[in-house]
C-alpha cells in the first residue's frame, strides 16, 4: 500500500519538468500516509504495516463439456461477470476438440456390445490481475452457471496452455520436410556455395 502509494508520487513526478523535480517531490514523499476518519486514534506505524491485499497475476478458468453451443454461452457469461465485477479479462479462447472413442463390451465376454465417438469441447477465460476476495465470487457464479456435465478448473497459466491453443498445419510441416530433403531453400543453398 505505501510501495503504491509512493509509486503514485514518482508517476507524477515524472510528468514535471526536470528542473522543477528535485524541490516537489522531496516534500511530497516526506507527507504521511492519508488517514481516514476510522483510524484517527491509530498510530502511524500501525496503518502503515497493514498488509496489502493478495492478487492473482494470470488465471485461467478452463471449462469442458460436450456441447459447444452450452459451453460458448457458458464462458461468455463469465467472461460478462468478470468485466462487471472490474475483473480484467485478458482474452478467451477455444482449443481443438479432443475425440475419444469409447468402446462397451458385453458382460463376460470380449463381444462388443456398443461403441461411441465423443468430443470434448474446452473454452478459457483468462482473467488477470485478481484480487483474492473477486477470486471468491467469481468461483461461487462460474459454477453457478456452469452447465449440467461440464467441469471447471482454475489454474495459473503456463506456456503448455498456450501451445495446445493452436492447430499444427501438417501439409506445411511436410512440404518443409521434403524441401529439406531435397537440399534445401535457395537462400540456404547459397550461402553453402560461399
Amino acid at each position: 500500500m505505501f510501495a503504491t502509494k509512493i509509486f503514485n508520487i514518482v508517476k507524477g513526478c515524472q510528468q514535471l519538468k526536470p528542473h522543477l523535480i528535485q524541490k516537489s517531490c522531496i516534500p511530497a514523499l516526506q507527507i504521511q500516509q492519508k488517514r481516514l476518519k476510522n483510524d484517527l486514534y491509530e498510530p502511524d506505524y500501525l496503518i502503515s504495516m497493514e498488509p496489502d491485499e493478495p492478487v492473482y497475476d494470470c488465471l485461467n478458468l478452463q471449462l469442458k463439456g460436450y456441447d459447444y453451443a452450452l459451453l460458448e454461452s457458458c464462458q461468455s457469461q463469465i467472461h460478462r461477470f468478470a468485466e462487471v465485477m472490474g475483473i480484467q479479462v485478458d482474452e478467451c479462447w477455444a482449443t481443438p476438440a479432443q475425440q475419444f472413442k469409447v468402446q462397451r463390451f458385453k458382460t463376460g465376454g470380449t463381444a462388443l456390445e456398443s461403441e461411441y465417438h465423443l468430443n470434448v469441447y474446452e473454452r478459457n477465460v483468462q482473467v488477470t490481475d485478481v484480487p483474492a476476495w473477486a477470486l471468491g465470487t467469481l468461483l461461487r457464479l462460474a459454477r453457478a452457471v456452469l452447465p449440467e456435465g461440464c467441469t471447471l478448473r482454475v489454474h495459473e497459466h503456463a506456456i503448455e496452455h498456450e501451445e495446445v491453443r493452436y492447430v499444427p498445419d501438417n501439409q506445411l510441416l511436410e512440404l518443409k520436410q521434403q524441401l529439406q530433403d531435397m537440399g534445401g531453400s535457395r537462400a540456404e543453398m547459397k550461402k553453402k556455395r560461399r
